[in-house]
């Protein structure tokens, strides 16, 4: 089991939250596994003596009446999501669904020991814990709504009912720059295609070689896609279609990425050369490593390819299919697609080539499609079906979910925005966000929520570098309270 390291992170203002933060850690709560942590969170609730309860989907609702005066408030939700990425570095022994999160402090960041940390989103819902225990914290009514699985289907907002909820206000703490008050956010849609394949003998006289892309940062594919990082998957199969031109190839195998949310960041093939073609394989290996590296030499400085001696495999993928496939791939739109025109700095459409890997007969690719317009997002979909469908691939879309569209006359925002100067003698910045937020599809179910979304600053969301900025979670913490203590009232 992980060493739990906390160091100092217990004694870090505000104590409470961190503490709450401590104890969310402690419960192993990756996506599609979030039965320890909503256990947790319900014993929580039903400890303070709240009415607390679980939906039919599995997220938790906890209610907290106003405190003495402000009964006559507008109902406030916290919302947070209970999953975290499950992602590690290949070094780093870990098991997610046994392993408390370790934890440690670096300047003036909180980091994991190797994983993600999971303050997205576990600072919003530690957050939301300490207000529901809190007794010197002024606030309306309080409603806290935990969703489940967040980062890999959004299945807890998706199922959320209408009539559950009673309140007015949707303060969304899922948000990753502290000083930024967002109000709108992209819609996603997921596509995978599936190629079968058959298997095909290895090639006389030959050899077999593992290639591993790896040394990425990778991220968040909403967030951090803009970054010009490196795509493993993409990386690779540039690899494979550049050395089938120089010489007979075989692929054997292939996997990279894990999740449709974080830009890949490792990849491995297996493939086969005749022997005779080990010197300028291992050339070519050199020459592509050198200019792949250049490429990427700001955005992704510990990018590395390392190529290992195997033994040969029993079977490789049919030619065929292996040529459509790397065809594919390549030819795969990958990254920003468009900008916003009406918020330059928006990205408006991208895709992430998530997830590439053989088995038993079958290839899974799987990308995730973002846009804040609907149109683009269906035409980018399409443009994606085109590619693999010609390849010869069953390709569906699924898991498609609606952004929220911007409301800059919201009575939440303005308030918050002078709330905001008020504590920090600065204008918020008021934005919407490239990355899929929880607020466009619960906003369809309740359709007269006024919502805004803020958080603390964490960087490198969705991978090992995940860490979270202690003096912002600190400006986050005072702002909410603020906030909650001059909600208006209801009318």
């Amino acid at each position: 089991m992980s060493e739990v390291i906390y160091l100092n992170v217990k004694n870090l203002p505000p104590v409470a939250l961190w503490r709450n933060f401590m104890g969310l850690c402690s419960v192993p709560h990756p996506s599609k596994k979030e039965e320890k942590i909503r256990e947790y969170v319900v014993k929580f609730g039903k400890n303070l003596g709240l009415e607390t309860i679980v939906d039919e989907v599995g997220n938790v609702i906890i209610r907290k009446p106003g405190t003495k005066g402000k009964e006559n408030l507008k109902g406030i939700i916290l919302q947070g999501h209970l999953d975290m990425v499950p992602q590690k570095n290949t070094d780093t022994v870990h098991d997610f669904e046994k392993d408390p999160i370790s934890l440690r402090i670096d300047g003036e960041w909180v980091k994991a020991k190797g994983t993600t940390l999971g303050a997205d989103n576990g600072i919003g819902v530690a957050a939301a814990m300490t207000i529901l225990e809190s007794n010197d914290i002024e606030h309306g009514p309080i409603e806290c709504l935990f969703t489940i699985d967040e980062e890999t289907g959004m299945t807890g907002a998706f199922g959320l009912k209408s009539g559950l909820l009673k309140g007015d206000i949707l303060l969304n703490l899922d948000s990753e720059d502290e000083g930024e008050l967002y109000i709108g956010c992209a819609g996603g849609i997921n596509t995978s295609a599936v190629f079968k394949y058959k298997e095909d003998k290895v090639i006389a006289n030959s050899i077999a070689y593992i290639i591993t892309v790896k040394g990425l940062k990778g991220g968040h594919s909403g967030l951090d896609i803009n970054l010009g990082r490196g795509n493993s998957n993409k990386i690779m199969i540039r690899l494979l279609w550049l050395a089938r031109k120089k010489m007979k190839l075989q692929l054997a195998s292939i996997e990279g990425g894990n999740l449709r949310n974080a830009i890949p960041r490792e990849t491995f093939a297996t493939i086969v050369i005749p022997a005779t073609e080990e010197k300028a394989f291992n050339n070519f290996i050199k020459e592509y490593s050198n200019y792949i590296k250049d490429q990427y030499l700001s955005a992704d400085p510990d990018l590395n390819i390392v190529v290992t001696k195997t033994n040969l495999p029993t079977t490789t993928i049919d030619e065929t299919t292996a040529n459509n496939l790397i065809n594919a791939v390549y030819g795969c739109p990958n990254g920003v697609i468009g900008m916003s025109v009406d918020i330059p700095e928006l990205v408006e459409t991208s895709s992430n080539l998530a997830v590439v890997k053989s088995e038993k007969g079958n290839i899974e690719v799987m990308c995730l499609l973002r846009s804040s317009v609907e149109q683009a997002k269906d035409d980018l979909a399409n443009q994606i079906e085109c590619v693999f469908s010609n390849a010869g691939a069953k390709v569906e879309h699924s898991g498609g979910y609606p952004g929220w569209k911007p409301n800059v006359t919201s009575e939440i925002l303005t308030l918050s925005k002078l709330i905001y100067h008020k504590l920090y003698k600065k204008e918020p910045a008021v934005k919407a966000i490239h990355a899929g937020l929880e607020c466009g599809l619960l906003g369809t179910t309740y359709p007269k929520w006024d919502m805004l979304s803020f958080g603390p600053t964490i960087r490198s969301p969705h991978s090992p570098d995940e860490r979270v900025n202690i003096p912002s979670v600190e400006k986050f913490w005072n702002f909410l309270i603020n906030i909650l203590k001059s909600t208006p009232i209801k009318k």
